[in-house]
């Protein structure tokens, strides 16, 4: 079968984040985002696409901060209350019903209820005719120890990420698991070397 191009979303599984930002009027926003990734490793990069006319593109700019929230498919219900065109003014902490997650570094609030949030502040922004990409720096990272294994790594069956692939009139939401299936880093060059494990100790 042969698609339209921009059906990829239908073929791809993209994740689900909320981003939380606050206006200079000190109103909250949320808005659920999937265009979104991290730029290479080891950065400390992260890159989101956004329309032109969004409150939280607006609240980056005027700001520059913002908090990228990673759902549980728990919070699959606030995807849509998240999603809806509510004044400026509205309070979409209060209209959606999420509770804040007090933010360290930054003033813009994270959402309680989700299982790792990153602090960002706005390295740039690339303004083309039909989108910008926000690049975000992540100053801080934090993920809810109920979710990590033993030795530190992300439990894939506890955290449940909430992710979706995009049908013809709406959002299948989905998640992933485990295929005990591993390999390093350094697999991938010759010499076995990871240039860039001393990166990652800690």
């Amino acid at each position: 079968m042969i698609l339209k191009p921009f059906l990829r979303e239908g073929v791809m599984s993209l994740p689900i984040t909320f981003i939380s930002t606050v206006s200079v009027d000190g109103i909250r926003n949320i808005a659920p985002w999937s265009c979104i990734m991290p730029i290479l490793r080891p950065l400390d990069l992260i890159c989101a696409a956004s329309a032109h006319k969004r409150d939280t593109l607006r609240n980056i700019r005027d700001t520059g901060e913002f908090v990228i929230n990673l759902p549980g498919i728990q919070l699959a219900n606030k995807v849509i209350p998240t999603a809806k065109p509510i004044p400026p003014e509205a309070d979409e902490f209060a209209f959606s019903g999420l509770d804040e997650k007090k933010s360290e570094l930054i003033k813009a609030p994270g959402i309680a209820g989700c299982y790792a949030w990153m602090e960002c502040k706005l390295v740039t922004l690339y303004e083309e005719t039909h989108y910008v990409l926000i690049v975000g720096q992540v100053v801080r990272l934090e993920i809810c120890d109920d979710v990590l294994t033993p030795d530190g790594t992300l439990d894939l069956s506890k955290a449940q990420p909430l992710m979706m692939t995009s049908l013809r009139k709406g959002m299948n939401f989905c998640t992933v698991h485990e295929i005990n299936h591993f390999e390093p880093f350094s697999a991938m060059f010759e010499d076995g070397n990871d240039p860039l494990a001393k990166k990652y100790d800690c």
